[in-house]
């Protein structure tokens, strides 16, 4: 009879013991995803460059990480490269550099010579003279709001940015995050370099 007790105890020990493990695993799963969930949509996120705009500096095909949480403690700067929605089509994202900051008026002369309030920008990027008919909405003054950012592609010829009515000025509300790092391809691998 004492033996009976015996099993029927240890049985119960190790179910006990079994359930124990089970929600520690469950616990360990839900932990998981919501960390997981916390860093993509807070944090960082990857995504993939498609399309050329970003010559040099980024190539079609680049996989980045996007740095999400810097803004939160400080405002975009001039040159960064940040990521953002393209309002017209759901689940796009435009990849660009910010040229002209709140506040700023920017216009592009005959030459292809961006200004920013009237002083000449100075890049050590996006080399390629913009063509005359790709200045855009630049072509005249641009007066920027209060929370609101102009921005460019590198490959300045065959970039759509804020000269472009479809994209315009982008709201410092739209603005995702900043490319951070590139891991593919391998042999780019690295930081993000903005100026």
């Amino acid at each position: 009879m004492e033996q009976k007790d015996e099993i029927k105890e240890e049985k119960k020990g190790g179910l006990a013991a079994a359930a124990k493990e089970t929600v520690s695993f469950l616990m360990y799963i839900a932990i998981v995803f919501v960390l997981t969930y916390l860093v993509i949509h807070y944090v960082g996120q990857r995504t993939e460059v498609s399309g050329s705009s970003m010559e040099s500096t980024l190539s079609d095909g680049d996989n980045l990480i996007v740095d999400k949480i810097s803004y939160r403690f400080r405002a975009p700067e001039r040159y960064d490269i940040i990521v953002f929605p393209y309002k017209y089509e759901e689940d796009t994202y435009y990849i660009k550099r910010i040229i002209g900051l709140p506040g700023e008026t920017v216009q592009i002369d005959e030459k292809g010579t961006i200004f920013i309030d009237g002083q000449e920008l100075e890049e050590s990027y996006g080399r390629e003279v913009i063509a005359l008919n790709k200045r855009g909405l630049a072509e005249k003054p641009v007066t920027l709001g209060t929370d609101e950012y102009f921005v460019m592609g590198d490959n300045r010829n065959h970039s759509q940015d804020s000269r472009d009515p479809s994209v315009a000025n982008i709201k410092r509300e739209d603005i995702i995050g900043r490319a951070w790092l590139r891991i593919y391809p391998f042999s780019k691998f690295g930081f993000v370099k903005h100026q």
